[in-house]
């Protein structure tokens, strides 16, 4: 399975002509439409003289889609419905027996009209579902695959924005590296002088040289909880690694779950680069970050 998006709609329409002398010929039109979801959720709307087809359209629908809530809808026809057709015999006797016997119940019950009568011969003779199921079930095939493939022509359309926002990304992270050892060397010098200041306003007992190696390895320690560059090195293998799932040619179980995961950890990472950034252009840097992963964690949530 290519990568595919979880919204597209998809449409088909065929003709059953009957055996029988009867124009009893049916048209079939049937749709599929799909959004987005965190599971596969099918749902149908069929005639209720074809509800017996739920389970094999069911299984039909899930061997193509993974993900995504789906609606398939059937509507049928009957030729009858625009052709004004002379009523069998046999019908009609049958039509009058009834009335008969529904009058000597009921005597002010009335008589059957022209247009009920022909409703009625217009149903008399539907087609049985050992001959209506196999077209049903070849147009949903149909329609299945014209609706995986826009779906999978969205998908290729979200996977080169996504490549495209994953450029950015790259780039940021450049841009960011460099800043590191400077960010870093900054919130070691603020600390000291902190201390200095605590330590001018402090009645200390503290030997001069201890007092100052112990600043120097609390600023050490402090600095090294500020670096970022850890957070960096992770964004970029988390890029890396949306890069190769939009590569990949077969998802037999879908791609977006794994995407979606991703997303999460890029913003964790871009969002504690900035809580732990002291300097103005890696916040900024963050910021960007953010902007631009939050974009992605909206393309993929409609990825299947």
């Amino acid at each position: 399975m290519s990568l595919q998006s979880m919204t597209g709609y998809a449409s088909a329409q065929s003709h059953i002509g009957s055996e029988t002398p009867a124009n009893t010929g049916v048209r079939l039109g049937l749709e599929i439409r799909s959004v987005n979801s965190r599971y596969l959720d099918v749902s149908f709307r069929l005639p209720e003289e074809l509800r017996q087809l739920e389970p094999s359209l069911r299984e039909l629908i899930n061997k193509h889609i993974k993900r995504g809530k789906v609606e398939l809808r059937l509507h049928t026809e009957s030729d009858n419905d625009h052709s004004v057709g002379t009523p069998d015999t046999a019908l009609l006797k049958n039509l009058v027996n009834v009335q008969n016997h529904v009058r000597m119940w009921l005597p002010d019950a009335p008589l059957l009209s022209v247009s009920e009568v022909m409703r009625l011969s217009s149903q008399a003779h539907p087609l049985p579902l050992a001959e209506i199921a196999p077209h049903v079930l070849a147009l949903a095939g149909d329609v299945v695959k014209h609706i995986c493939e826009a779906r999978q022509r969205e998908g290729l359309t979200l996977a080169e924005d996504l490549r495209q926002r994953v450029t950015q990304l790259h780039a940021l992270a450049e841009q960011a590296l460099p800043l590191v050892p400077q960010a870093v060397a900054l919130q070691k010098q603020k600390f000291l002088e902190r201390w200095r200041e605590a330590l001018a306003l402090a009645d200390t007992q503290a030997l001069p040289e201890t007092v100052h190696e112990r600043a120097l390895a609390e600023a050490a320690s402090f600095a090294i909880r500020s670096d970022v560059a850890e957070e960096i090195t992770r964004l970029t293998t988390h890029l890396n690694e949306i890069t190769r799932l939009l590569k990949q040619k077969n998802h037999p179980e879908g791609v977006g779950k794994r995407l979606d995961f991703l997303i999460q950890e890029l913003h964790r990472e871009a969002n504690t680069l900035g809580s732990k950034s002291s300097a103005i252009e890696l916040t900024r840097i963050s910021l960007d970050m953010k902007v631009l992963i939050e974009q992605m964690r909206e393309q993929v949530q409609n990825l299947e």
